[in-house]
């Protein structure tokens, strides 16, 4: 388990550190926008108070409330979930990274009321108008460990 606690805490903190720099230093929240590598690669401020791609973000306040909790139960649910299975390392580190971008985004919700998006991709000429943030790709790539690997670690478990 203590792999799960460990890179859960080091994307819940890369994921915080990244967004403090870009409020505080970077200042995206004025800027609103920065071309990095452009078109592949920008910086671009966005408060997201709803779910994936701002779909509810139009919601009553108490969404935020609703989405704090539904939040932190998959936290619970997949922390019991990996208990027997943690001793498979990726499968432990999967875990970690979608618990850890989880809070993050909770924190965001309990702190200001919103999630904070800065990054934005686009590319081959499509002009993508979503931005995301590092909770949300932790929390994509650790979702997509678990279903990828949990044969492999029930396998490992049996053995």
């Amino acid at each position: 388990m203590y792999v799960v606690l460990w890179s859960g805490l080091v994307a819940f903190l890369l994921d915080q550190v990244s967004k403090f720099v870009m409020i505080h230093y970077v200042n995206i929240s004025d800027v609103r926008e920065i071309a990095v590598f452009a078109p592949f690669l920008q910086f671009r401020y966005g408060e997201n108070r709803g779910i994936n791609f701002g779909m509810l973000g139009d919601a009553p306040d108490a969404m935020r409330w609703v989405l704090i909790v539904f939040s932190l139960i998959i936290i619970v649910a997949v922390f019991y979930w990996v208990r027997r299975l943690a001793h498979h390392w990726m499968f432990a580190v999967s875990a970690g990274l979608l618990m850890g971008g989880a809070f993050g985004n909770v924190l965001d919700r309990l702190l200001y009321g919103y999630v904070i998006d800065f990054l934005n991709m686009s590319c081959c000429g499509i002009n993508n108008p979503y931005v995301f943030n590092l909770a949300d790709i932790f929390i994509v790539g650790g979702a997509l460990g678990l279903i990828c690997l949990e044969s492999r670690a029930r396998t490992a478990r049996s053995s």
